[in-house]
């Protein structure tokens, strides 16, 4: 269900890092507390009207697409524009999330959608004020400053968003932990609020 005030929004899920502190584990296919992160990113994401997914294909258990970022291993900015193009149907806004933060909810994404209204996106950030892979962007602003193929090559999510006005959302809790090594992985075992 939709929640009153949350207009249709597509997501795209980036999971196709190379893993390599993780020994090149696929991170969508680890698990924790018996589901895969990937699951756990379409439970996050759970109100979007379509998802995309740039990554391999693996089970899912709810309807996504597949697509893998061209050009190959071009980095989390790649991967966005990549799943921006794949999508069916252009929706108001973008949910944009990595597949390694288990702790995203609905509710974050709610956060940054409220935030969003009013600038051309919104990035949740932690503690600290530094950026995450969590945003809610406005889909014609991200078309606005797409450069051009080549340049996409390698280039961060920071400098690709760099001219818009993205509202900062704080995280909640460990909102903004993600899975980079099994240390990450074990520490997010330990979470005493995981159900």
């Amino acid at each position: 269900m939709i929640e009153p005030g949350l207009l249709p929004f597509a997501a795209i899920i980036l999971a196709g890092g190379r893993g390599a502190r993780l020994g090149g584990a696929d991170k969508a296919s680890i698990e924790l507390a018996g589901r895969t992160l990937l699951d756990r990113a379409l439970d996050a994401v759970m109100d979007a009207s379509e998802v995309v997914v740039v990554g391999h294909q693996v089970p899912t258990e709810r309807p996504v697409t597949f697509v893998l970022e061209d050009p190959r291993h071009g980095g989390p900015a790649a991967g966005l524009l990549t799943g921006r193009d794949a999508l069916l149907r252009t929706f108001p806004t973008l949910a944009v999330l990595a597949v390694d933060m288990p702790h995203l909810t609905p509710a974050t994404l709610r956060r940054l959608h409220e935030a969003a209204v009013g600038h051309q996106g919104a990035v949740l950030v932690d503690a600290e004020g530094r950026r995450h892979l969590a945003y809610v962007l406005h889909t014609q602003h991200l078309d606005a400053v797409r450069p051009g193929r080549e340049e996409q090559h390698n280039m961060s999510m920071r400098a690709l968003l760099a001219d818009l006005d993205l509202a900062e959302v704080a995280q909640v809790g460990r909102e903004s932990e993600d899975i980079d090594t099994w240390t990450d992985l074990r520490d997010a075992h330990e979470d005493p609020h995981q159900h």
